[in-house]
Formats: structure tokens, C-alpha cells, sequence
């Protein structure tokens, strides 16, 4: 099993305060890899940290054997490290292939010229991202919204539009941060059989959730962070029954590991 994210003793401080310390993770092809932990543990500034938004203080990021230490963000996102954010991102007054047509232009040749004066370039760039686009919601079950105006689409097929905004760059790695935040149950379990069938087709996928029955039944892998440290990292009832888990992040009661 190949390795498709790899982070070595990754630290970062911001002044005199030490937000990450030391964390090592191995991502392999074809896993969910979840980040669990309590709020300020450290969970967003590690994804920052592995898709270049953050600089690292220590250690080292390598994306299938590559290394990308502090590589710009658009660099590590050509190389293949697609990310979402907490906060829905889309453009709420452009189509829904309007948005994802946006994942499409890492790929694309065009110049400010080229945009200006419609050239050759710009024309086969427009007919690559507008196929490119279309093919991603098909592979998503979004076809049928493409020329709906993303902000008045409901808030869980939203947030699928900007997992497929993502999924248009051919991300190796797709990194989705509390792709579940806001949403109710039905939405929550939705977008769950979603990110399985992803996975099922072959994407690997390392996400931040809070919503412990989502993560539990996702999940092949979970590290859980502290402090900016990592306490423990294993299988869902590894993470379950470990006691520096209960006692650092659910309490002394536990967690009850989630079935389907």
C-alpha cells in the first residue's frame, strides 16, 4: 500500500506558543483518514501546514514520496493536495459550473492576453474546463444543478458542490476540513455515503469532523490531537477504547463506538 501523504516531527509555533509539536502521519492510498480532537488541538493548523498555507517551524510534508516543505499552495495543489475549507467557499452568485469550472484552471494555459483577446488558447482552455466540470458533477450525482445558482442551493449539496470544485483538479489526496459542520442528520449521513462511494472509486481522503458517528463510520484510520500533539492513532475502536482519548477529548465517560 503506497504512501499518498506523509508528514515527519512536524512542529509550528506562532510567537511563543507551540500550536503543533512534533507530528508524525502516514496517509495511504485508498484510506479516510480522520483528525479528531478537542477544539484548539491544532487539527486546522496541521492541514494548513501539510496544503502550504502555514509555514512549518520543524519537520517535513511529502506528498506521494515528493517533498513539499512549504511550497506555495497552488504549487502543492498541481501536484495533487485538493482541499475545502470550515467555512463554505463558493461563489454564491455564479452556477454551480461556474464554481467548479474554477477547480479546472490549475490546468489551464491562458494568460491576461489570452482572456482579453478570446485566442485560440483561451478558447480551448474554456472548452477544457466546461467538459472537465461537467464530467465532475456528473461523477458526484450534481449534473442536475448545474445551472442553478450555487447560494440557493441547500447547505448540504453546497458544501458536495465544493467537494466537487476540489475533485475537478484530480487531487491525489482530497483534505476536507468539518465537511459536516452545520449540517442536520439526513445531510450528515448523505454526505457520508457520498465520501464512501468517493472512496470506493479510488479517492483517498483526510478529513477534520467533530461529529464522532460520522467519523467512526467513515474512517478506516484516526489520529487524535491535544495540546497540538498526537495522543493516539489507530483503527476506530483502537481510538475508541484508548484511554488518553476519553479522558483528554470525550471525558471519563467514553465513547460508544457508532454502527451502521
Amino acid at each position: 500500500m503506497s504512501d499518498i501523504l506523509r508528514a515527519e516531527g512536524v512542529c509550528r509555533d506562532f510567537g511563543g506558543l507551540r500550536a503543533v509539536s512534533d507530528v508524525t502521519m502516514t496517509v495511504h492510498s485508498g484510506d479516510i483518514f480522520g483528525i479528531i480532537g478537542p477544539n484548539g488541538a491544532g487539527k486546522t493548523t496541521f492541514f494548513n501546514l501539510c496544503s502550504g498555507i502555514y509555514k512549518l517551524t520543524e519537520g517535513r510534508v511529502f506528498l506521494c514520496d515528493k517533498e513539499i516543505t512549504n511550497l506555495r499552495p497552488e504549487v502543492i495543489s498541481r501536484l495533487g493536495l485538493s482541499r475545502t475549507f470550515q467555512s463554505t467557499q463558493l461563489f454564491q452568485f455564479m452556477s454551480v459550473l461556474e464554481n467548479v469550472k474554477i477547480g479546472c484552471h490549475a490546468a489551464t494555459k491562458s494568460r491576461l492576453v489570452d482572456v482579453i483577446l478570446h485566442t485560440k488558447t483561451y478558447r480551448e482552455d474554456e472548452e477544457y474546463t466546461t467538459q472537465k466540470a461537467l464530467e465532475t458533477l456528473q461523477r458526484v450525482g450534481l449534473s442536475q444543478y448545474a445551472d442553478t445558482m450555487a447560494g440557493n442551493l441547500p447547505y448540504g449539496i453546497q458544501r458536495r458542490v465544493e467537494i466537487a470544485r476540489s475533485l475537478a483538479t484530480d487531487p491525489k489526496i482530497l483534505l476536507l476540513d468539518e465537511p459536516a459542520a452545520g449540517m442536520n442528520r439526513l445531510e450528515t449521513d448523505a454526505l457520508q455515503d457520498f465520501l464512501k462511494q468517493l472512496n470506493a472509486d479510488g479517492q483517498t481522503i483526510l478529513l477534520i469532523e467533530h461529529d464522532m458517528k460520522f467519523v467512526m463510520n467513515s474512517c478506516n484510520q484516526i489520529m487524535v490531537l491535544n495540546f497540538g500533539r498526537k495522543i493516539c492513532e489507530g483503527s476506530p475502536q483502537k481510538v475508541s477504547s484508548d484511554s488518553e482519548v476519553q479522558t483528554a477529548y470525550f471525558g471519563k465517560g467514553g465513547i460508544n463506538h457508532a454502527q451502521n
